[in-house]
């Protein structure tokens, strides 16, 4: 064996809540982890700014600083966080094969994967703006849908996803226009109608998004195209939401675990297991239904636990 390759017993890949969540839990059991932060430190949440729905923050805290405090918490206990991100993956064995940017490769007993998921942007450039600025583009209505409470507000998507999404903005919103940019929705009939039956969903079927407009730093409305006539409208609102679905951050993982259509990790239902022993997953690469960083902590939680008795179990 190479002096090159490190031994470790619980490795966590990724640094959202789960990870760190995961990296608490792991740490205070004594399984020395280490956990590689990858492409994006912190995760999705470091993109938002402000979280309101995290418990223990009465005035709401932000993304970055949310982040900083969970890591710092993870390190309090021990954890060996280092920069860098898992590009491989050999699971065929009794050890756990992992390689970290193309070149250092780790033998672990137990691995926690928590590489998230990322959403789906249309990729213009003015939303891409407004997206970075904080001003108006989201990709989750539960988790920013306050900040919109009595205004007018536009999403785009034709799925379930989008269908849930904008009947809990019309909760909160004065006004919801739902973009679909197709003829017809990809969601369920009972979805479709739940909107269609909403008084202030306004649903604007083949319509592409052209521009998010805004005064550089808010959202003041959306530039649409009827691809049916060719014309141009200009839609007044202060929030832009984004659902078009979301892309499980687990490519790496395809020939070892067992994922879904879409390619989120299957876990062993109530448990964090994998298909392979060992080997657990939290957070979003698992989870495409709730997406929230309390649910992804919990599973974090259940992973550290999960791999905390597998070890116990081959002493």
């Amino acid at each position: 064996m190479s002096d090159t390759i490190e031994k470790v017993k619980c490795l966590i890949i990724g640094s959202g809540p789960a990870g760190y969540t995961a990296a608490i839990y792991a740490a205070r059991a004594n399984m020395n982890p280490v956990l590689y932060q990858g492409t994006q430190p912190g995760g999705q949440l470091t993109t938002t700014n402000e979280v309101e729905n995290w418990p223990g923050n009465p005035e709401g805290i932000t993304g970055p600083q949310m982040m900083v405090g969970i890591e710092e918490q993870a390190k309090r206990f021990g954890t060996d966080v280092r920069d860098g991100w898992a590009t491989k993956v050999d699971f065929s064995g009794d050890i756990h094969k992992v390689w970290i940017n193309d070149t250092k490769e780790i033998h672990c007993e137990t691995v926690i994967i928590s590489t998230g998921a990322t959403a789906k942007y249309l990729g213009l450039p003015s939303e891409q703006h407004y997206l970075n600025m904080g001003g108006g583009v989201s990709a989750c209505a539960v988790c920013d849908g306050f900040f919109y409470r009595n205004q007018e507000v536009v999403i785009v998507g034709a799925g379930d996803s989008a269908c849930e999404e904008a009947h809990y903005l019309s909760k909160l919103c004065k006004k919801v226009t739902m973009l679909v940019r197709s003829e017809k929705f990809r969601a369920s009939k009972i979805m479709e109608q739940r909107v269609r039956n909403t008084e202030n969903i306004t649903i604007l079927m083949n319509h592409d998004t052209v521009e998010v407009l805004g005064d550089s730093q808010v959202v003041t409305s959306v530039k649409a195209l009827n691809k049916t006539t060719n014309e141009e409208l200009e839609i007044p609102a202060t929030g832009f939401f984004v659902a078009i679905g979301h892309k499980p951050n687990t490519d790496i993982f395809k020939d070892y675990l067992t994922l879904d259509e879409t390619g989120y990790i299957v876990n062993i239902p109530g448990t964090a297991k994998t298909n392979v022993a060992g080997v657990f997953v939290g957070g979003d690469a698992a989870d495409h239904v709730y997406r929230q960083a309390i649910t992804a902590a919990g599973t974090g939680c259940m992973a550290a636990l999960d791999a905390e008795r597998y070890l116990a179990a081959k002493e």
